[in-house]
């Protein structure tokens, strides 16, 4: 009865609650678009294995994928607090969208000549030893993904607009398109496409996402130009923030990067294999870190200016429930995690040896899930409150961290020490993550 009155009271307050339907709903949006993503997976699995394609798709998209997730996704994560504070307090919104489209366009652009000038640099210091036909494939899919930065930059600051004005469902279910656009290259042109399927793919995709959130956006009325304003206060802040932002990026993407630098120096397919090993964890990730970080980045940027006391008992109760139910589950996957690879990419190419490794690595990814997420969410309350310049020293403290502890795991335990080391960072950082929010507490509840 006391179970039953609990469900009954839980629901009760999830129907009354917007920001928990919001979450729900692009949650279950996410996990859609989530199978989608590892139906394209499955196929690819099976088409590839773990091969030399695979791999040089993934060196491929490592330099334009690092800029978009270190640099221009930083600058929307502070452009979304900062655009709320001009709506509630200048109402200058024209301007500050044409001022941010004007600095997305401008900083992609920049990042593209870097990546096309550095990206030879790139191979040369970190993947050297390959064979000549290894590099001609790397360098073939770059060229593909290379426009994708400018895409991915002005998709990011769509996105992060149709989350400001409540657009949850569209800004959630977009990157459902380069799925099916990858699938359907793979599956229909792979012949004529050649060995960069994927990298084209990927390119089809982004290019239709960007014009899917630009007809939203525009049959919403949510894009409002003006003659930017470079001198508003909050365009100051936001600039300001915006160094701190990307350093704490920067330094966080350096991670993925040093794991897969040691990787290389294993045996072929190690890249492939680490890769697999974090797909099932990103899917619980991705799907979390989504559904409360597009719903809450914006929620907690309201609410820090109106209430901040509740913001900041919202936070804790949120992570309390989060951590205990995402630890449940991830205990259930690992018991499973060798039938759940087999499941899913176990076909074709892809055999039982490799199932075998990919399970290993996949169970440590598994266990950090929950450090993760709720690790995302005091970065996202911390974003809204504009200290991203502690979270640039965590950053930095944990890519020096990462790469000791790579260099010493890998030569102890191998692929296994790289995987162990991501996991052990994470839970590191979210005890350093809390005390730092609880002296917050102090300061702006005073």
């Amino acid at each position: 009865m006391k179970i039953t009155n609990l469900i009954k009271t839980l629901f009760y307050k999830v129907k009354n609650n917007p920001t928990a339907i919001n979450i729900i709903i692009v949650g279950a949006i996410t996990v859609l678009v989530k199978f989608f993503g590892f139906y394209k997976e499955v196929i690819i699995a099976g088409e590839f294995g773990l091969s030399e394609i695979l791999d040089t798709f993934l060196i491929a998209l490592l330099l334009p994928g690092f800029i978009n997730e270190v640099f221009l996704s930083a600058f929307n994560s502070v452009f979304i607090p900062n655009y709320i504070a001009e709506e509630k307090n200048n109402k200058n919104i024209g301007a500050f969208q044409s001022t941010s489209f004007m600095v997305t366009i401008l900083t992609s652009l920049v990042f593209m000549g870097i990546a096309y000038l550095f990206t030879d640099v790139l191979l040369e210091l970190f993947f050297a030893g390959h064979t000549s036909s290894y590099y001609e494939l790397i360098i073939l899919q770059f060229h593909y993904l290379l426009p994708c930065i400018l895409i991915w930059g002005l998709t990011s600051l769509l996105s992060g607009l149709l989350n400001i004005y409540g657009e949850f469902t569209y800004s959630s279910l977009y990157p459902i398109i380069t799925s099916l656009a990858m699938i359907v290259c793979v599956v229909f042109y792979r012949e004529e496409l050649g060995a960069g399927v994927l990298a084209i793919g990927m390119l089809i995709g982004s290019v239709l996402q960007l014009i899917f959130l630009t007809l939203i956006a525009l049959q919403k009325q949510i894009l409002k130009f003006a003659l930017p304003d470079f001198k508003s206060s909050n365009a100051i802040l936001m600039f300001k923030q915006v160094p701190a932002k990307v350093s704490s990026g920067f330094l966080t993407g350096l991670i993925p990067v040093t794991d897969l630098y040691f990787a290389a120096q294993l045996v072929v397919g190690s890249i492939t294999a680490l890769s697999y090993g974090m797909k099932i964890p990103a899917f619980f990730t991705t799907i979390f870190i989504i559904a409360l970080g597009n719903v809450l980045l914006p929620y907690f940027s309201k609410l820090t200016i109106d209430d901040p006391e509740k913001s900041f008992k919202t936070l804790y109760l949120l992570n309390k429930w989060i951590f205990i139910v995402i630890m449940s589950v991830m205990v259930v996957a690992s018991i499973f995690s060798t039938e759940i690879i087999a499941l899913l990419f176990e076909r074709d190419n892809f055999t039982a040896d490799d199932t075998a490794i990919v399970s290993e690595i996949q169970i440590i990814y598994l266990i950090g899930v929950p450090f993760i997420i709720c690790g995302n969410l005091f970065v996202k309350f911390l974003t809204s409150i504009n200290k991203n310049a502690f979270m640039a020293y965590v950053s930095l403290g944990s890519m020096l961290l990462n790469i000791i502890l790579d260099f010493i795991l890998m030569n102890w335990i191998g692929l296994i020490g790289i995987a162990l080391c991501t996991t052990i960072i994470q839970i590191l950082k979210i005890f350093v993550f809390y005390n730092y929010t609880n002296k917050q507490k102090e300061i702006f509840i005073q």
